[in-house]
């Protein structure tokens, strides 16, 4: 089918003021999925806490609301009143209804802001089926209603406040036309409140939730980042018990860093600036690196602790076990790429740098024991990344001519374009048998493993990389892990862990997923990693089989067919339990099973990582509570 022939000037369209909001809402927040919805939200407590930055702010209130609209307060100075001379309307009218505007272009408004398009305010009425507006100042409540962007009333005065009230407070409600989904999860905005509050030391902010299950949190951290990593290494034992702060002003640039080292293998190092999460670091990222691998060699020469035949530390060694925190504050952040994911700054370099290498060499001097703990664990680390070396170099995928080097227990697939392959990890030689009939054997792949693989959170690389399940999995992938690792040789677009659904089975995918998290992300992030959803119970009924994947399922097939004494239900305890062609019917026919995609949000990196060492590091304590909190949303698990 042709389009019209017509096609002159006047098919330009040209979308006025909000309208481009509405037309193309993706541009503005990411997306209209559950990820957008909450940005919704964000957008206005950002601007809450670019008052608390510029030192007007001290409290924000957010609530979900009964309907589900949100309420977020400040006691800011207030969004301003009067009459803006070049639009001709209220200031406030301007900043919800005309796109890139705002305090934060030189106005002077804001020394610092998160927000950097200014598009936040009138992106959020853009996209709204309400949204209200009330400002506190000079004892008087100003007001202005919206509906999907345009005022229905003009900015009014409704009352009367205190005189020393301030503020401003936005309700809105999220328009079903333009989402996919509109429900707030209370537990999605926690994490965020909580990370704000850490990054600004003294800021309180009130999460409430008004609908059926009410709830309330408080964050308030005095010690600001020095918390948030205390807050993050409460599932591991730190090194040393003081948390390491620094903070200063260098070339414009604010700079706080804190960090502690502790005993596992891993380094957690996060970075913001004005308050943005910047997931692929950048410079400030890279000045403190640079500080603190040229300040603890320097320590460890001068105090003998590394001998002159020995090679200096790595960075990597450095930060084995290191968390930490880099959050700086500056006038114009120029991020790399669209999503402000990498920060750009050179000064940033210099400024982090040369705070930390001034402030680092003090405390080491002043600190010898934490020094000379810091620079044995380092050595530790160094001989163990020498260890792993040779175990690494096996692992490593050979070229094409050297086939034979994948591991003997994978049954490979004959295509060998990875957008067209598979690779089903499966529990035990019994359903690896299975799975290795029932595949398709040109596009699946089947790597049967022995039991449970190693704990990676609680080993060393050379222990790691021994472990002859895992150097089976680096192998068969082909991809190299850490600095090694390389995603254009994947061999398979689709990884799919395939474990039983009881306790074992979910301990099992958990490991893996803490494998493939700690040592190839990347698998996670470009969304190569699934689970299988194996069925819980047959139902057969006049020689036809039906597959019941939960206990509502199963209730719910028994109403369609009727509940009689012909009605045979078998519980599978396991994928073993299963025939090939009852496996291939179920879990592995990508016409018909049930494949659940890993994903990991990069703004989340920090939950995401305390969550892999509450449940897989050494702390009891942690773990307990993770499961008294989360049992809730537990479904057909065994005991």
């Amino acid at each position: 089918m042709k389009a019209s022939k017509g096609y002159d000037a006047n098919n330009i369209q040209i979308l006025e003021g909000l309208e481009a909001v509405r037309k193309r809402p993706g541009m503005y927040i990411g997306s209209t999925s559950s990820k957008g919805l909450h940005h919704l939200v964000y957008e206005i407590v950002d601007n809450a806490v670019d008052e608390a930055l510029a030192g007007y702010c001290s409290e924000i209130s957010v609530c979900i609301n009964s309907d589900n609209s949100v309420t977020v307060t400040d006691n800011g100075r207030g969004i301003p009143v009067g009459i803006n001379k070049k639009a001709g309307i209220p200031a406030v009218e301007v900043v919800f209804t005309i796109l890139h505007a705002g305090g934060k272009f030189g106005g002077g408004g804001y020394k610092v802001s998160g927000g950097l398009h200014g598009v936040g305010a009138s992106v959020v009425n853009a996209l709204s089926d309400y949204l209200e507006v009330n400002v506190y100042n000079d004892g008087k409540i100003y007001s202005q209603k919206y509906a999907k962007g345009v005022p229905q009333t003009k900015l009014e005065i409704v009352g009367d406040c205190p005189p020393d009230k301030t503020g401003t407070a936005v309700t809105f409600l999220p328009d079903k036309e333009i989402f996919e989904e509109t429900v707030y999860e209370f537990e999605v905005l926690e994490r965020r409140m909580r990370e704000m509050a850490f990054l600004t030391k003294n800021l309180k902010i009130i999460l409430k939730d008004d609908r059926e299950e009410k709830r309330e949190k408080v964050f308030h951290y005095e010690g600001g980042i020095k918390e948030f990593v205390s807050y993050l290494n409460k599932g591991k034992t730190p090194l040393y018990s003081d948390v390491i702060y620094f903070e200063d002003m260098r070339e414009k640039v604010y700079v706080e860093i804190a960090l502690q080292h502790n005993d596992s293998y891993t380094e957690s190092i996060y970075t913001f600036v004005n308050n943005i999460n910047t997931p692929e670091g950048g410079t400030h990222l890279e000045g403190l690196k640079r500080a603190l691998t040229k300040n603890i060699n320097d320590y460890a020469r001068k105090n003998k602790l590394l001998r002159d035949s020995e090679t200096n530390l790595s960075g990597e060694d450095i930060r084995e076990g290191l968390t930490a925190i880099v959050s700086i504050k500056l006038e114009n952040p120029q991020f790399e790429g669209q999503t402000k994911q990498k920060l750009g700054n050179s000064e940033a370099r210099a400024a982090v740098e040369g705070i930390v290498n001034e402030k680092l060499t003090y405390f080491l001097e002043q600190n010898p024991s934490v020094a000379k703990n810091i620079c044995e664990k380092s050595i530790l680390a160094q001989r163990a990344r020498d260890a792993a070396r040779k175990a690494r170099d096996l692992t490593r995928r050979k070229t094409a001519l050297e086939s034979s080097s994948l591991p003997g227990k994978l049954s490979d697939c004959s295509d060998k374009d990875p957008k067209n392959c598979e690779i089903f990890i499966v529990e035990g030689d019994s359903a690896g048998g299975s799975a290795k009939t029932a595949r398709y054997r040109a596009t699946q792949a089947i790597l049967p493993l022995r039991g449970k693989i190693l704990n990676v959170e609680k080993a060393r690389l050379d222990r790691i990389l021994g472990n002859a399940e895992i150097k089976a999995m680096i192998t068969a992938f082909g991809t190299g892990i850490h600095e090694d690792f390389d995603v254009s040789k994947l061999r398979y677009h689709k990884i799919i862990i395939m474990t039983d659904a009881d306790v074992d089975g979910a301990h099992i995918s958990t490991l893996l997923l803490t494998f493939f998290y700690r040592f190839m992300p990347e698998l996670i992030k470009q969304g190569y990693v699934y689970l299988a959803k194996p069925p819980l119970y047959q139902i057969s009924k006049n020689k036809k089989n039906h597959y019941a994947y939960s206990d509502e399922e199963l209730n719910q097939i028994l109403v369609e067919i009727g509940r009689d004494g012909n009605n045979k239900i078998q519980r599978y305890k396991g994928l073993g339990e299963m025939d090939a062609i009852q496996l291939w019917e179920t879990t592995m026919d990508p016409k018909t099973r049930i494949l659940e995609k890993i994903s990991i949000d990069g703004e989340d990196m920090a939950e995401v990582d305390l969550t892999f060492t509450t449940l897989m590091g050494d702390q009891v304590e942690p773990r307990r509570e993770f499961i008294e909190k989360n049992a809730k949303y537990v479904k057909n698990l065994d005991v």
